[in-house]
């Protein structure tokens, strides 16, 4: 997959699938209402918070990652998005993110995930106060998770 850049609209039918399934289950915006469709996938991938989301597999991939994202995980678009997400966690916090990602299929969404993540480069950091949302695709299937945050914290 490419990387998200103006040619290809920042990704649009992925980046309006987290937008909108973000503002279903929170009932928040992740990006200004008032801009043009095209504006608001930018806005999301040029965010100073950060937007993430893997698929529906087994072992799911990472699909996307806005710029804050990449950085804060130190990693290039190609390499992120053929990562499978649980790489994210040290292997001692794998067990607890199972328990999340199942918690946020049972409720559609959370907004208190704290937890240590560690980047591509073994750097780690701590999330506070994340959103964990399900995504669906446009007709309502399940497309995987998301996360969004703006707080974390180099351990």
């Amino acid at each position: 997959m490419e990387a998200p850049h103006e040619n290809n609209v920042y990704l649009s039918v992925h980046a309006r699938q987290l937008i909108e399934s973000y503002r279903r289950w929170t009932g928040r915006d992740l990006v200004g209402t008032g801009l043009p469709p095209a504006e608001q996938t930018r806005a999301l991938f040029e965010a100073p918070f950060v937007v993430a989301s893997h698929g529906t597999g087994a072992d799911p991939v990472f699909n996307y990652g806005n710029r804050a994202a990449l950085a804060l995980f130190e990693t290039a678009w190609a390499d992120f998005t053929s990562m499978p997400s649980r790489l994210s966690a040290e292997p001692v916090a794998r067990e607890e993110r199972t328990r999340l990602l199942a918690r946020v299929n049972d409720h559609g969404f959370i907004d208190d995930y704290s937890g240590v993540r560690i980047s591509t480069l073994g750097r780690r950091f701590l999330i506070r106060r994340a959103t964990v949302w399900n995504v669906a695709d446009e007709h309502d299937a399940p497309a995987g998770q998301a996360v969004m945050f703006r707080d974390w914290e180099y351990l």
